[in-house]
């Protein structure tokens, strides 16, 4: 028997998402989240080798990571984080989230944190390397293209570089390899991406 607010089972992916558009109305944001999700996806899959019951954690920290962010900007993940334990969210999850970004000041321990961390920054930067390239496809996107875009301080400014940077470190590859890794990933949901 289930205690009040209390799941057995985590929320699956699925849940995820009707949370994801229950809290998060901009469409860019949504599908922010859509891009993190596959490539942190991606990452449990060929770089950590999770279970497929971990994947959907996994997954779902990808997903929502931001999904605070339109109600809370100046308290986000903080609020957010409560609402994922209130729903159920293993505690894995929510620290994924607690830790995604250097604002928080979370310690980040697990692969899980490395990987939303590492993915969340990237994602974007190589989305945004789409949109200019004549066909606006990932398909379009490499690692040179990437990295030349990286040394534009004008283009895409609001990237912290030094974070994309970190990020690969945390998941422990070169640059150029977790720049292809992310790469990979998108490609798997290009279409749903627009891209």
């Amino acid at each position: 028997m289930e205690a009040a607010g209390v799941r057995s089972v985590p929320p699956t992916r699925d849940d995820a998402w009707e949370l994801l558009c229950e809290w998060t109305q901009s469409a860019a944001l949504r599908k922010h989240g859509l891009a993190v999700e596959a490539a942190v996806a991606w990452y449990g899959s060929h770089h950590f080798s999770v279970s497929a019951e971990e994947l959907q954690t996994w997954r779902c920290a990808g997903l929502l990571h931001d999904f605070d962010y339109e109600r809370f900007p100046d308290s986000h993940p903080l609020e957010g984080a409560e609402e994922l334990r209130r729903r159920g969210y293993p505690e894995t999850l929510v620290d994924a989230v607690l830790g995604h970004g250097d604002h928080t000041g979370y310690p980040r321990t697990t692969p899980l944190a490395h990987a939303v961390y590492a993915c969340d920054e990237m994602s974007g930067f190589v989305i945004a390397v789409a949109y200019v390239r004549p066909g606006r496809s990932l398909a379009e996107v490499d690692v040179r293209s990437v990295l030349k875009k990286m040394k534009d301080k004008g283009f895409a400014r609001q990237v912290p570089r030094d974070q994309l940077e970190k990020g690969a470190a945390e998941v422990g590859l070169p640059l150029e390899a977790h720049i292809e890794n992310v790469v990979a990933g998108l490609r798997e949901v290009s279409g749903e991406l627009g891209l």
